[in-house]
């Protein structure tokens, strides 16, 4: 059954969304505040600095109106960094009492927001009304956009405490090569979705500084368990953090040159500073900020977290890397079930 979807984000994740969507014979409508995006994605059917060499469906339609995008739309799909959560969700809020509307939301986005801590569902309930809007529903889990784009097998989750609008988002999303699973756990999805970013600029990190597979390995092992360790705090559910939203995001993004948190730990790791890597991969690193988010909720509610703390004295105190990873390595002796 065709559904009128509004994606409101348009850089390469939020595209490959709309444009799968679009291919699985949905009314889709690509929000975007650049005008020349939206003309290039219109008339071209191309969106190349973001997703370089790919061809959007003719069935796609980009729009600079939100309104437009919102109207009519039984879902709404936020795709956009944490930093701009609150404004955007803000202005669709504003559009959808206007339109006196109700729509499922969803969003597709990775972080924590500085200072308050909060995820972006909570960000979100915040913004929209909680009269125009059905539910929320986090979409995440291991996906690089350039890989969905060229139909690489994929599987994900929607999380939701609601679990059937979930599930109402695995029958818009599902196709031969995109699968969605649904979860009621949405604290531990997003909290999976945003520290794993963290985990992947130390990933980035090792290999910078020449090392190899055991290392990498044991980081994102005791990495996943800080990660577990957060969460488990905040009310998340431990079990999700073996799912497609924990270990599953945290493989893929801690591996994968695709990856931005990656690719900046990794210039971090062969000696460029922070200011040259973030203005050399001109796109959010979602991680960088992420890490203090969760380097602070750590202190807060007294959870130890020695690899997390490590890249925030990286990141935020220009601390010397190799003497940290000595440090982590010459720890007390413990049980690895501790």
């Amino acid at each position: 059954m065709t559904e009128k979807i509004a994606v409101l984000g348009a850089g390469s994740w939020g595209s490959v969304l709309a444009n799968l969507l679009a291919e699985n014979g949905h009314d889709v409508r690509l929000w975007s505040h650049n005008p020349e995006q939206v003309n290039v994605l219109n008339d071209q059917h191309e969106n190349p600095k973001y997703m370089k060499d790919f061809k959007y469906s003719e069935a796609l339609i980009a729009t600079e109106s939100m309104e437009d995008a919102i109207q009519d739309a039984k879902v709404i799909l936020i795709a956009i960094p944490t930093g701009g959560i609150r404004e955007v969700a803000n202005q669709a809020g504003t559009i959808l009492s206007r339109l006196n509307q109700v729509s499922l939301i969803l969003h597709a986005t990775k972080g924590l927001e500085q200072v308050t801590y909060k995820r972006p569902s909570e960000m979100i309930a915040e913004e929209i009304p909680e009269t125009n809007r059905r539910g929320i529903v986090a979409i995440t889990g291991p996906s690089h956009a350039e890989d969905v784009a060229r139909k690489d097998l994929t599987a994900i989750t929607a999380a939701s405490a609601d679990e059937s609008h979930a599930k109402e988002v695995q029958v818009l999303f599902n196709n031969d090569y995109f699968r969605i699973y649904s979860n009621d756990d949405i604290v531990g999805a997003e909290f999976g979705a945003a520290l794993k970013n963290i985990i992947a600029i130390a990933a980035g990190i090792l290999v910078g500084l020449g090392y190899h597979d055991n290392a990498k390995a044991a980081l994102i092992t005791r990495g996943l368990n800080e990660i577990k360790r957060l969460g488990v705090a905040f009310g998340a559910n431990p079990f999700t953090f073996t799912g497609l939203s924990g270990v599953g995001d945290l493989i893929v993004t801690a591996t994968s040159v695709n990856s931005r948190n990656w690719r900046a730990g990794n210039q971090l790791g062969q000696g460029k500073s922070l200011d040259d890597v973030m203005s050399d991969m001109g796109m959010v690193i979602e991680g960088v900020y992420t890490t203090k988010a969760a380097y602070e909720m750590s202190q807060d509610r007294h959870v130890e977290m020695p690899i997390i703390e490590s890249i925030y004295k990286v990141l935020y105190e220009n601390a010397d890397v190799k003497v940290l990873i000595n440090g982590l390595m010459q720890r007390d002796m413990r049980s690895e079930l501790d």
